[in-house]
């Protein structure tokens, strides 16, 4: 499945090269650690890696795609000018060679000026035809991007379905997971409570801290910790003082420290929820995946994976529609990031690289 989404990356313009370069090189190192893989860790890490591998070229593909549609049109749009400026000169020539010679004298600056305009508008007509023919030759050789585009979809499609087997895999993985490292056991019946008797967030969270077996773990404020999903940042409100990020369909959401899990379950209308503790009295809330993984009490190492938003990521076939509409944010999924320490919360760009 991974060498269909390498193919992928042979339809990209330059523009996208890199990224389509970089997550190649994802996905052929993904490949190489899951035939090594030996354990369920192994596994965990290696799919993780695959999916965030497609996740790389599908952004690389949408961006091509919107590049090559955006100058199809400005290309088309300027040869249509152009030949209708070419009609017009064509007409103005053919009514001055028509004239009567009454007509011609009645020019303001007689006979001469007349035929003096007609020789302008003859000497610039040649060159509105080179210019058509330059502009043609680069709308052929757009669509001719446009055909190899379609043959790119239908390879995206696969990368898609691909990317969805992985993702699904990962989640198997995740849950065969027996020996994992922990600091404490969370008994069910008192997460139950937990959340029952919880009215907001902050109190699941003011409950929740401390619940870890500290050992010795620091962490500074840096403005330096990667966001545990790529997107674009929304503030907070009032009522939920963290930042909301516009993630896409399906992505991949990942650990962004080291920490212990204490809580994972779905709350209120946030959907699932996952607070870490990266170290005493320093909570990361992330709310908002359609699955989360991992089981209270368990230590997740940095860039482990957490969960995976929701939303549908098929492609139709109106494939401009589809990139214009995940630009304007109107199929992006939201995830919540909330950080508190002590009892209230703090600004998540004094750890965060939200720039």
């Amino acid at each position: 499945m991974r060498f269909a989404a390498l193919l992928i990356l042979l339809a990209l313009p330059l523009a996208a090269q890199q990224t389509a370069d970089d997550a190649a090189q994802q996905l052929l190192a993904a490949n190489a650690q899951l035939g090594a893989a030996e354990g369920a860790d192994d596994q965990v890490t290696a799919l993780t890696q695959t999916v965030q591998a497609y996740e790389t070229g599908l952004i690389a593909m949408r961006q091509s795609l919107r590049e090559i549609t955006e100058r199809e049109a400005a290309v088309a749009s300027a040869l249509a000018a152009r030949r209708d400026e070419v009609a017009g000169l064509l007409m103005v020539l053919a009514s001055i060679g028509q004239s009567p010679q009454p007509v011609m004298f009645a020019n303001p600056a007689g006979p001469v000026g007349a035929l003096r305009a007609g020789m302008m508008i003859a000497d610039l007509t040649p060159a509105l035809r080179d210019d058509v023919v330059r502009l043609q030759r680069e709308l052929d050789a757009l669509r001719d991007l446009r055909d190899r585009r379609i043959a790119a979809a239908d390879m995206l499609r696969d990368g898609l379905d691909s990317a969805q087997t992985a993702r699904a895999a990962l989640g198997r993985a995740i849950s065969e997971r027996q020996d994992v490292p922990r600091r404490f056991v969370e008994d069910p019946a008192q997460t139950a409570q937990r959340v029952a008797t919880a009215q907001t967030l902050a109190a699941l969270a003011s409950e929740l801290a401390g619940l870890s077996m500290p050992e010795g773990a620091t962490l500074a404020p840096a403005a330096d910790l990667p966001l545990p999903v790529a997107g674009i940042i929304r503030t907070g409100t009032r009522d939920r003082p963290g930042i909301t990020i516009a993630a896409a369909p399906r992505a991949l959401v990942t650990s962004p420290v080291r920490a212990t899990l204490l809580f994972r379950g779905p709350l209120l209308d946030y959907g699932n929820v996952i607070i870490l503790e990266p170290a005493q009295d320093v909570l990361f809330v992330i709310a908002g995946m359609a699955e989360a993984f991992g089981q209270p009490g368990e230590i997740i190492e940095a860039g482990a994976p957490l969960g995976l938003m929701g939303g549908d990521i098929g492609m139709d076939d109106a494939t401009s529609r589809h990139n214009q509409a995940i630009d304007a944010g109107q199929t992006t999924q939201p995830l919540y990031l909330e950080v508190r320490g002590g009892q209230g919360p703090v600004n998540p760009d004094a750890w965060f690289a939200l720039e």
